[in-house]
Parts: C-alpha cells; sequence; structure tokens
C-alpha cells in the first residue's frame, strides 16, 4: 500500500480534529504512522477513513479517531513505560512508539503478533516489545508501567491491570458488556486507590481470557 497522497492525509487529520483528537503530539504521531501499512486485502483503500475494519482472527483495526481520543486520553510522556492488551493490526502500537520510551504489546493471536511484528520491523520501530499472551492477565514480570491501554472490552477495568499500574499511572480501557455499547474509562492510579473517569460511549470486541486457536 503506498503512501496517503496529501490531500487524503490532510482529510485524514481533519477528521481526527473535528472528532476532538486536538492534542499536538498525537495529531503528529497519527501523521507519521501510515495506516495503511496496518490494512491487507479488499480494505486496504479505504484505511484513511475514520472507520473500523476487519482485519484477520475475527479482530479489527480501530477507527483512527478512537485511536486518537484513546492516545490522547492516556497523557503519554516520553519517559513513559506503556502495556498495551490487544495487539490487533498493532497500529496503536506504532504510534505509541512515537510517543513513549518504550512498549510492550501482548496479543492472543499468533497470527496477529506475527503480521502486527513484521510491520514494525519494516517501519523500524525498535521500542515496541510484541508478545503472544493473554491479556487479561497483564505483564506482571515487566510491572509497573506509567501506562495501560486496553483496546478489548472487559466488564470491568480487570484486576490484574490496575494492580500493574504505577502511582500516578493512568489506563485507558472500554468496558461494558460485549453486545451492548461500552464506555471508554479512563483509571488514575492514587497514593490511596483508583480515580475513575467516563470519557465516552465506544464499541470494542470483548477480552477475552486464554490465547486464540488460529493455527498458531
Amino acid at each position: 500500500m503506498s503512501s496517503p497522497d496529501p490531500e487524503t492525509k490532510m482529510q485524514f487529520l481533519f477528521a481526527l480534529r473535528s472528532r476532538g483528537v486536538t492534542d499536538k503530539r498525537v495529531l503528529e504521531a497519527m501523521e507519521a504512522v501510515d495506516r495503511g501499512r496496518f490494512v491487507r486485502g479488499i480494505f486496504a483503500g479505504r484505511a484513511y477513513e475514520d472507520m473500523p475494519l476487519p482485519i484477520a482472527c475475527g479482530q479489527t483495526i480501530s477507527q483512527p479517531s478512537v485511536v486518537g481520543l484513546m492516545t490522547q486520553a492516556l497523557e503519554v510522556s516520553p519517559r513513559d513505560k506503556v502495556l498495551e492488551v490487544g495487539t490487533g493490526s498493532g497500529y496503536q502500537a506504532a504510534i505509541l512508539a512515537r510517543l513513549a520510551r518504550r512498549v510492550y504489546t501482548v496479543e492472543r493471536h499468533a497470527r496477529l503478533v506475527r503480521e502486527a511484528s513484521q510491520v514494525f520491523r519494516d517501519l523500524d520501530l525498535v521500542n515496541i516489545t510484541t508478545m503472544v499472551s493473554d491479556g487479561s492477565f497483564g505483564l506482571p514480570e515487566q510491572a509497573p508501567f506509567d501506562r495501560i491501554i486496553v483496546t478489548a472490552a472487559a466488564e470491568d477495568p480487570p484486576g490484574p491491570l490496575l494492580a500493574q499500574l504505577k502511582i500516578g499511572g493512568i489506563m485507558v480501557v472500554p468496558v461494558g458488556q460485549s453486545d451492548t455499547v461500552q464506555t471508554l474509562i479512563r483509571v488514575r492510579r492514587t497514593e490511596t486507590g483508583f480515580d475513575y473517569d467516563e470519557l465516552r460511549p465506544v464499541r470494542f470486541v470483548p477480552l477475552l481470557e486464554g490465547l486464540g486457536r488460529d493455527g498458531g
């Protein structure tokens, strides 16, 4: 997939701004990461539209404006260590890699990890560590994290992930039953507990336990 022409890129960025993505660093990262590298097959021509698109293993690549709003809500700084639960296409992790010091991303489908890892290599994104793992348990051996982002919906913010968040850290997670509209939640860990903010309604695939059965 070739890079978008200047007009397509301008329309893409305009759509992000018009839907509330205003953080300059986030917009610059999203301008730099070509979404077309993460969309394959018959949907490749729609990579620059503000819509979710199907990818392998029954998953989706999120709508760019939702990616932007979640990234903006995460308030990533250049020194942060970030955990992403749900690598999917790798698009979100690639954007985080331009904002953070180190990104760990876990995915239950081995095929998605292989495909995303190849794109990261092609883009020379050397600060991303990708692994096949049950993301509902986080990544305790690398904890604590400054920021955690979950790209699948849980009924409640998962306890193991909350436990792996640094004091002062932020987690952004969609919460709600999988068959209804969910709410994007921002969790801040304080010295005494957790503060929760409801950000906006969203729709994500459910956060499932275990590894995917995708033939390895």
